[in-house]
């Protein structure tokens, strides 16, 4: 018996009403745009930042292609599924932002639903690592999330 959690109904239903139904239309030029955020570059850390009903996002312009993605998809988690500044938080209350914006960027990263699509046999972190343009680490964890949800046992 297979079940799906919160974020990975929610990364569904919006890639699907972004109509992003293929790994080859993933990339962060594109959602951001569907969703209406602006993206800037700049030389500090990567960065979420609220300004009444607009949301910006600041990517540290010196990292690797991977690493962008990667970015865009945590402060993207903030975006959608948080409010507030953090530097106004309970470091626990920022600790369980970052944790769920953090799960949020493996999903968003790596959908589920496009995994469910792949061949089993050819689901290899370097094959995600590739395809899905993420770094070794992150293919890794997400691989073996997948396997572990498929089979607890």
């Amino acid at each position: 018996m297979s079940y799906t959690t919160y974020t990975e109904d929610f990364i569904k239903e919006l890639y699907s009403y972004l109509n992003i139904l293929l790994l080859h239309q993933l990339g962060f030029h594109k959602i951001a745009e569907l969703l209406g955020i602006q993206v800037f570059y700049w030389q500090d850390k990567s960065q979420a930042l609220f300004i009444k009903e607009h949301s910006y996002l600041f990517l540290n312009e010196q990292l690797t292609k991977q690493q962008l993605w990667q970015d865009f998809c945590h402060e993207l988690g903030h975006v959608l599924l948080h409010t507030g500044h953090q530097g106004h938080m309970s470091p626990l209350f920022r600790e369980y932002q970052e944790n769920k914006a953090n799960n949020f960027m493996y999903h968003a990263c790596v959908p589920t639903f496009m995994l469910d699509e792949i061949e089993p046999r050819n689901l290899t972190v370097e094959y995600v690592q590739q395809q899905f343009n993420v770094e070794y680490e992150l293919a890794f964890k997400r691989i073996e999330q997948y396997f572990s949800k498929k089979n607890p046992f």
